[in-house]
């Protein structure tokens, strides 16, 4: 007799993992870096996309400052030493500077020369007529209060354990706020001096080698140098009572270079429990995707006054030293450092690399589980609303919310990454990571989406134009049911796909299936999904009783089955089901600490049969018929499923 099942999958909430106090594949880190990498106001929203300084290319640039954080209002003063080439014919050089501080001269060589300042864009009038190709430099002497001296930008001054210290955050577009610079993402510079004058008291960390601290009475000068091209939004100085200590990377080998930590003080200890994973995710994303980038100066945190991170090239500003945020700003220095988004659209390039990056570490140092409960907790707050791209609209790139979304930039871009080494293979994957990497007209400059994918297509030797039409310009994601029915050893599934978007007509999905009988047998397969209603014939051994769809749970879909979720070690937080197996009833007993806000109940086609009150105590099973149930219980630390079995 032929049977017929219809299987209509329902999505169950991320499990957690009890590994550790705070799992790694929570992402906790990223709530804050999210939240506050949208910068807390937008610097006037003030595109950094424009044609202004489009006319030239900085070749160097030596920048001078003094600085003092005993001052009540965070200010600055200035020399810019701007070095470049026209790539047009000029006759005027532009940088984009904040009206909030005054430019009181400009000089090229011994010339002083005229400008404007307004609408945010210094405008020089150069003392001759540049032709295409030729050199020059100008000096641009500034001070003021940067943000009117409030502390609350890309230039801010606040305190720990009443120690003042001052820090810069540029990203997407503050340098403006407290320097002159050309903040478009079209030309680096390509190397830099910075002298930072400060109290001789304090500490300065800033981007690339050390050169030299010399103090002359009561005033310290600081000489940062780095040579590797840099944009505008990456330069950043923190200044406060630093203490430092090094670690090594490479330690032992010809790579060898130091990892330098600036800590307060008073976090010392904390930090040197934290900061030695550093070099082991080093190692391992130099094993991935190449040596690190910058290896001939150093790589650094300095912490700094923020609930997040931020990638200062060479040199990661930290809130903390979580692995996870240790983890997603060190991979910065290759995405978004090394190669950097070729425009605000193109954010997925930064973000959704780091972010996959922390998962890569969670998959090489906590293992399988840990990092398919990474990807469920992706998954739920990707599909937590139905519309949105990772690629962001240009009328979206002033829109600081938009830019570091963490549903979009950050977690579906991550996915996408996800879903893509599924449809390729780890090999095509990594190659074109490293191939991207390594691109000459890329690597130290500006990278847009099209280029990566073509580094892509080229290592998997696939036109990978329909995937990327789905997953990074079109919105939302597939919702699967399906229909199976077997007939000796053939097995028939029907493939049935709607969208939650309407940007996408349909999703070609490579979709892993299992195939599970009565005693447990299991038979893995890939269905390739690639039009609606498919129809699809596979050879099954056994008596077949269940159809899981992306058990493993590697796409962002809906319909995806949790079935092959493991039961957990509930012990350690205080969690019991007892007895299991059962014959009619069970219990749920909880510690003291655990507050349980709602308890339900599925039958194994995922159908809820019972939602029982959050104080229940005493589950009756009489009712049902003999086989396996699942149980979620959701509280304030997570959502926990687990299987019972009714006798």
């Amino acid at each position: 007799m032929k049977q017929i099942y219809t299987l209509i999958l329902l999505l169950f909430i991320g499990v957690h993992s009890f590994a550790q106090d705070e799992p790694f594949y929570k992402d906790s880190y990223l709530e804050d870096l999210v939240k506050n990498e949208g910068k807390r106001n937008a610097f006037r929203n003030t595109n950094s996309e424009t044609n202004h300084t489009s006319n030239y290319d900085l070749t160097y640039q030596k920048l001078e400052w003094t600085i003092n954080p005993d001052t009540n209002l965070a200010s600055i003063e200035g020399d810019i030493s701007s070095d470049f080439i026209a790539i047009e014919q000029m006759t005027t050089i532009a940088f984009d500077l904040s009206q909030d501080l005054t430019v009181t001269e400009v000089k090229q060589g011994s010339n002083t020369l005229s400008f404007t300042h307004t609408n945010e864009i210094l405008t020089i009038t150069l003392n001759e007529t540049l032709e295409i190709g030729e050199a020059s430099s100008v000096k641009v002497s500034y001070g003021g209060n940067p943000n009117g001296g409030t502390g609350w930008g890309a230039f801010v001054k606040s305190e720990h354990s009443g120690t003042p210290i001052i820090w810069t955050l540029s990203e997407p577009y503050g340098a403006k706020e407290w320097w002159p610079s050309k903040q478009d993402l079209i030309d680096k510079v390509d190397a830099v001096d910075i002298y930072v004058t400060t109290p001789s008291e304090y500490t300065v960390a800033s981007n690339g080698l050390k050169i030299s601290e010399d103090i002359t009475g009561n005033q310290k000068i600081t000489h940062w140098k780095h040579d590797y091209p840099i944009p505008a939004y990456l330069i950043a100085i923190a200044i406060t009572n630093y203490t430092i200590y090094t670690e090594t990377a490479y330690e032992g080998t010809v790579n060898e270079f130091p990892i330098e930590n600036y800590v307060y003080p008073e976090y010392l200890s904390i930090a040197q429990e934290k900061t030695p994973i550093t070099a082991d995710i080093m190692e391992l994303f130099g094993d991935l995707f190449e040596i690190y980038p910058f290896k001939e100066e150093k790589y650094g945190h300095a912490q700094f006054g923020w609930g997040g991170g931020m990638e200062h090239t060479t040199m990661s500003f930290m809130g903390n030293f979580n692995r996870g945020l240790i983890a997603h700003e060190l991979a910065h220095q290759w995405f978004g450092d090394k190669v950097t988004c070729g425009s605000w659209s193109d954010l997925w390039i930064n973000e959704g690399f780091a972010t996959y990056s922390n998962a890569i570490v969670i998959e090489n140092l906590d293992g399988a589980n840990a990092f398919k409960n990474w990807r469920i907790s992706k998954i739920e707050n990707i599909k937590s609303v139905s519309d949105g791209s990772v690629y962001i609209q240009e009328n979206d790139t002033l829109n600081t919310s938009r830019l570091f979304s963490s549903r979009l930039t950050y977690n579906k871009g991550a996915m996408l990454l996800h879903m893509l080494r599924k449809h390729i293979g780890d090999a095509a994957f990594f190659q074109g990571i490293k191939n991207f990497l390594q691109d000459d007209a890329l690597a130290y400059g500006y990278a847009k989406s099209e280029q990566i994918i073509s580094h892509f297509e080229s290592a998997s030797d696939q036109d990978l134009t329909e995937f990327f039409n789905d997953w990074l310009y079109g919105q939302g994601y597939p919702i699967f049911t399906n229909n199976w029915s077997q007939v000796g050893d053939e097995v028939e599934v029907e493939l049935i796909q709607t969208q939650s978007d309407a940007s996408v007509a349909f999703f070609e999905v490579k979709l892993p299936v299992e195939f599970v009988g009565a005693n447990g047998e299991s038979l893995h397969k890939i269905l390739d999904n690639t039009e609606n209603n498919q129809n699809f014939t596979t050879i099954v051994p056994f008596p077949v009783v269940e159809l899981r769809i992306d058990g493993n749970r590697d796409y962002v879909i809906s319909g995806a089955s949790d079935l092959a979720i493991e039961n957990q070690d509930l012990s350690s937080v205080n969690l019991r089901l007892y007895p299991n197996p059962t014959s009619k009833e069970f219990y749920i007993e909880g510690g003291e600490k655990v507050e349980i806000s709602s308890i339900e109940i599925y039958d194994l086609s995922l159908k809820k049969i019972e939602n029982k009150n959050k104080d229940s105590k005493k589950i009756d099973l009489s009712k049902y018929e003999t086989g396996v149930y699942i149980v979620k219980i959701k509280t304030k630390e997570g959502v926990f499923i687990q299987k019972i079995i009714k006798k």
